[in-house]
């Protein structure tokens, strides 16, 4: 083996700890080299990581510390320190100020932290979101009448995606359903004064990507939650070309984040405007509290996604909440952003150790979140509990998703997952699941709504409504669920009068999705099943009697009220019968029984 020569006179010498400095061959070279490197992955990194240039971000330190690092990977690989070792030394020397950058970095992330601790800042974080509390809930929450009720939404966002699917699934003659599916992300927004979900697409996969991302994504689904149907809306000029479902240079995070490098974004949301044109809203964030405490929305860059170009305009919030021309803009705070803040003002109201020793007012929102239509606005509510509580609420909170003002009404009862186990309860033969409820006001009296969906085999339809008191929701008396809503809705207001409650509402006005009275629902065929009676079953739903009849000829059971047709009350096994009927399912309503 040739001995190692060792020239001090330039490069080599002591790193300072006892250990020698050999330089290898062409050192010199090899640290250009490795800074070249090094750029390229700078570029390659940002191109991908899409880090916001901001010393509020966490990303931007990561960043930073990954490209100092790569610098010393890179010289190492160069040298061959693996084969090598005795380049080792000369390696860690020249990594010296990469070791520093990473060190700084790490010393201002922990500065940052501290300052941004809720330990010292748990006033600040409590005053991050402003609520009112005096609101009275009877007055200040519409009373629902018939034509309210016949636009709340009955679908929630899972039964939403597979309405948006089958939409999408009609269209089958353009080709859409093979290359197109619907995007995980979707909107509840008011659109033309029904509660819709606006679904964008997303590709089938990345071969499909590939064959279709020069044409973009043809249209969008509106989903209306109110009659359960679905239209898919065919762009007439220009396709969607930017998306969180694109990739490359089409994709919206990237474009942003080149035409805005400091800022940083909430994730988009997909909106459409009073005339149906499609935009991405993309909400402005800022860490308000410290470095990296209190998130909260600054304004948005709204992107027309039907523009060829990459056309957007930059609004800040008092433009946002004031400029009537940007109304129908509706969720501009996202939902978990809201919860956060309102935690953050429930836990902190009355210090730090307050919230964890005494905890005297303390409380939190339930788990989950819907949404309400209100003064053409879209409000998200939640109920609100006592931190040493999970079975009851003390109120709701209703907060604006496009201005974030927020109300708290009081209110006792059981919480929203209470609400959906009564109402499960009451089903507790068919094994239906109840959506998370909505929030109304019947008579002055708070209300949960559920849907009842049968969700064997991932179909997520809606078989049933139900009602449930807030107040009194453990008992089975105050409440009323069934496959009519009018129906259900005229048990529940028996109920209500029943205890004193007066309620003006005609539930023989409310629109049924079933009946087409909706000239927006594609009309329902009407069907006949004859057969023999092979299975009769009961249920006593709401103080009503309802019959489940299983026919020899058909799978499905066809569900019949007494007070709807008499002949189920006298009706037999072994009867030949003829069953009038629409629509579809393990359990489907019927609208006549026949007794041949």
């Amino acid at each position: 083996m040739d001995p190692i020569k060792v020239d001090f006179s330039k490069k080599g010498g002591s790193a300072g700890n006892g250990e020698i400095v050999i330089p290898p061959e062409r050192a010199a070279l090899k640290i250009v080299i490795s800074l070249v490197l090094t750029v390229i992955f700078a570029g390659a990194a940002f191109y991908f990581m899409l880090p916001a240039i901001n010393f509020k971000s966490y990303d931007f330190y990561l960043y930073i510390g990954l490209v100092a690092a790569s610098f010393v990977v890179f010289n190492g690989l160069l040298n061959n320190v693996l084969a090598k070792p005795e380049y080792v030394p000369y390696v860690k020397k020249h990594a010296r100020v990469s070791v520093a950058i990473i060190l700084v970095l790490l010393l201002a992330v922990g500065i940052g932290y501290l300052v941004s601790c809720q330990f010292f800042r748990a006033s600040d974080y409590a005053k991050i979101i402003s609520v009112r509390t005096d609101g009275k809930f009877s007055e200040e929450i519409p009373e629902q009448d018939a034509a309210s009720f016949s636009s709340i939404p009955r679908l929630d966002e899972d039964s939403a995606k597979q309405i948006a699917s089958r939409a999408l699934g009609e269209l089958a003659e353009k080709g859409y359903v093979s290359q197109y599916s619907v995007y995980n992300e979707n909107t509840q927004i008011n659109y033309k004064g029904e509660p819709v979900r606006v679904v964008p697409l997303q590709y089938e996969n990345i071969i499909k990507w590939f064959f279709n991302t020069k044409n973009g994504f043809p249209g969008y689904v509106i989903v209306n939650m109110a009659n359960e149907s679905a239209e898919f809306v065919t762009l007439e000029e220009n396709n969607i070309k930017y998306s969180p479902a694109e990739h490359f240079g089409k994709l919206l995070q990237r474009r942003l984040r080149f035409a805005f490098p400091t800022a940083l974004f909430a994730d988009a949301t997909f909106e459409i405007d009073d005339n149906g044109v499609p935009y991405w809203i993309c909400a402005r964030l800022d860490k308000t509290i410290g470095l990296f405490g209190g998130t909260d929305v600054i304004g948005a860059v709204v992107v027309r996604a039907d523009s060829p170009e990459f056309e957007y305009n930059t609004y800040n919030m008092e433009e946002i909440k004031n400029d009537p021309e940007l109304q129908w803009i509706d969720r501009i705070y996202d939902s978990d952003l809201i919860v956060e803040q309102y935690d953050y003002y429930g836990k902190y109201q009355n210090g730090f150790w307050n919230s964890i020793l005494g905890q005297k007012n303390v409380i939190k929102t339930t788990t989950g979140y819907n949404y309400i239509a209100k003064d053409d606005d879209v409000w998200m509510y939640t109920g609100i509990t006592s931190v040493t509580s999970d079975q009851s609420i003390t109120g709701f909170a209703l907060v604006n998703q496009r201005t974030k003002e927020a109300n708290f009404y009081r209110v006792t009862g059981g919480t929203e997952y209470s609400a959906q186990l009564a109402a499960e309860g009451r089903v507790k033969d068919l094994g239906y699941t109840a959506t998370f409820p909505l929030l109304l006001n019947i008579g002055g009296k708070p209300t949960y709504f559920l849907s009842l969906k049968d969700v064997t085999n991932g179909s997520d339809i809606v078989q049933q409504y139900a009602l449930i008191n807030v107040e009194q929701y453990n008992n089975n008396n105050m409440g009323a669920n069934g496959t009519n809503l009018s129906k259900c809705l005229e048990t529940y207001i028996n109920a209500l009068k029943s205890t004193g409650v007066k309620v003006d509402i005609d539930p023989s006005e409310i629109v049924d999705p079933e009946k087409n009275e909706n000239p927006n629902t594609p009309a329902v065929e009407t069907l006949t099943a004859t057969g023999v009676v092979a299975d009769i079953r009961t249920a006593v739903k709401g103080g009503e009697s309802y019959y489940y009849i299983k026919l020899d000829s058909n799978n499905a059971y066809f569900a019949i009220s007494a007070s709807k047709d008499e002949t189920v009350v006298i009706l037999n096994k072994g009867a030949n019968v003829t069953i009038t009927y629409s629509g579809s399912g393990a359990i489907i309503e019927a609208d006549s029984i026949k007794i041949n």
